[in-house]
Parts: structure tokens; sequence; C-alpha cells
């Protein structure tokens, strides 16, 4: 892969901000992209990370500032959503906003996050008349769920070590449930990890069982750091197509970008930015 270029926009009085609130927020690789982003198509814009423990404070300064728009990571995904002037539908249907827009003061609160996850997912394989099991009941697994039972003609069964919460949320997306320990028993076509198990610096977890995995299936995983996590790099193994997290990263951003900007996002260029990210070279 070659490095992502671009000229950075230069600040002014004029320049928009944006940024990424969230604690910790330090790891974050949204700066990066969106930067990109910025600097690849001229947009007036730069983007910032905020290590935020004070939510309402924040949505305040959000408004005070005139920050022009911000993504919402963990914890805050929940919480935010009391401060917001208006929640798009979507959103509430989710239960969590991972995307703010400050429109003249009005904060609109969206989530990109189960569109990001269904274009992921598109990108290597087909969705119709698939048979989907999200592995987790956390807010990713319900916004992957809510993005995947919006597609219509496919099967969603969560499956969690918590039974009680997947099965709430099974119920309320009009999804089904399995126990964990059937998954091996189940038939399905693709597998998506939605919980932070294999995350760095934990990297040797994995979420389910090696014996859940075989050829022919789907494998994504929503971590993007380390990229092949364990479940990954395991699936690989059993002749699984596998899908890295970057792609639902970047998708989830590139929408976030055009609610902004009213730009068509220049996704290649946002993806390449967080390959380097992940995995810098030597000058």
């Amino acid at each position: 892969m070659t490095r992502a270029s671009g000229h950075p926009v230069s600040i002014d009085p004029s320049t928009e901000v944006y940024g990424v609130m969230g604690h910790p927020v330090a790891h974050s690789k949204s700066p990066v992209m969106h930067n990109q982003a910025f600097a690849e198509i001229g947009y007036p814009g730069v983007y910032a990370a905020f290590d935020v423990t004070d939510v309402a404070g924040a949505a305040d300064g959000i408004r005070a500032l005139g920050i022009c728009g911000v993504s919402v990571t963990i914890p805050h995904k929940v919480a935010v959503m009391a401060y917001l002037d208006q929640i798009h539908d979507q959103a509430r249907e989710i239960g969590a906003v991972n995307t703010i827009v400050n429109e003249r003061g009005r904060l609109i609160g969206h989530n990109t996050d189960g569109e990001g996850a269904v274009q992921a997912l598109l990108d290597h394989t087909t969705l119709s008349g698939k048979t989907v099991v999200v592995l987790g009941a956390g807010g990713a697994a319900r916004a992957v769920g809510h993005g995947l039972c919006s597609q219509g003609d496919i099967r969603v069964i969560f499956a969690n070590r918590t039974e009680k919460k997947a099965r709430h949320m099974a119920r309320d997306l009009g999804a089904e449930f399995v126990p964990m320990a059937d998954l091996e028993n189940s038939r399905f076509d693709i597998l998506v990890n939605t919980t932070p198990v294999g995350m760095h610096p934990q990297t040797q977890a994995m979420a389910v069982s090696e014996s859940v995995l075989r050829p022919g299936l789907v494998v994504m995983d929503i971590v993007y750091n380390p990229l092949e996590t364990r479940l990954l790099k395991q699936a690989r193994q059993c002749g699984s197509t596998v899908i890295d997290g970057v792609g639902m990263f970047v998708y989830q951003g590139a929408r976030q970008f055009a609610l902004w900007t009213g730009c068509k996002p220049p996704v290649a260029r946002m993806r390449q930015a967080v390959y380097d990210a992940l995995n810098p070279v030597d000058n």
C-alpha cells in the first residue's frame, strides 16, 4: 500500500473545528482519518481528540465554542443523548449516538456505526438470504444488529456470554438469540465480533471457541488494534474469509464526514491514513 498524502489545511479564524470525545481517547485513529480527509479535499477543517469525563460540560462547550461536529466514543455514546437537542430516529432506535452535528447551536445526534458495519461486509460478501451471528450485547452490537436487520432478507442471531442482555436485544430488534455454547452446532454464514475481546493489550483472547470456525464462513471483527486479532488469525487458518475492523471504522467515519461537511468523503484516502497509522514505517 502507498502511504496516504495530502497537504494540511492551514488553520486560521475561519477554520472549522471537529473532534472526538471519549475516555480514554489517546488511542483513537479518528484524528488521523478525518484530518487526512480534510486535507485531501481542501476543506477548512481540523479535528482533535478530547478526553472527556464531564459529558454535560462537553455538550455546553461544543455549543459555546462553536465546534461544528463531534464523534462520540466509549463510554459516552448513551450518556450524551441526554444533553442533545434532537436525536435522529435511527440513533434513537439503536439507543446510542456516535456523531453530533452542531446546527447553529442545536446539537443533533446520529449513529453511523450500523451503516459502517453493513458497508464493510458488503465489500466482501452478499447479505441477502444470509444468516449472521452478532457476538456481543453492548452498544456496538445493537448498532450492528440494527444495521443488519434493516437490510430486509437476512436472519440475525445474537450470542453473548451474558444471555439476558442478548435476549432483550434480539427481542427489541426482531432478531433471534442463541446461547454461546450452542454456536458450534448452529448454522450461519457470517460471524461478527462486536465485543472488545482480542483488543490490545489482551491480544491472545478470543470471543468464541476455535471449533465454531470453519471453511467458507465470513468472519468480521470490529476491533482494529491489532489489525489481525486472534479471532481473525484462527479464522483465516480455518479457511474462513476474514474482514478486519478498519472497514467499519472508516465507513462510519465517512458517513460522519458527509453529515458534517455535505461533501463526498475521500474513503480510499481515509482508509489508507488509518492503515498507515496502524502500520508505521521508518522513514
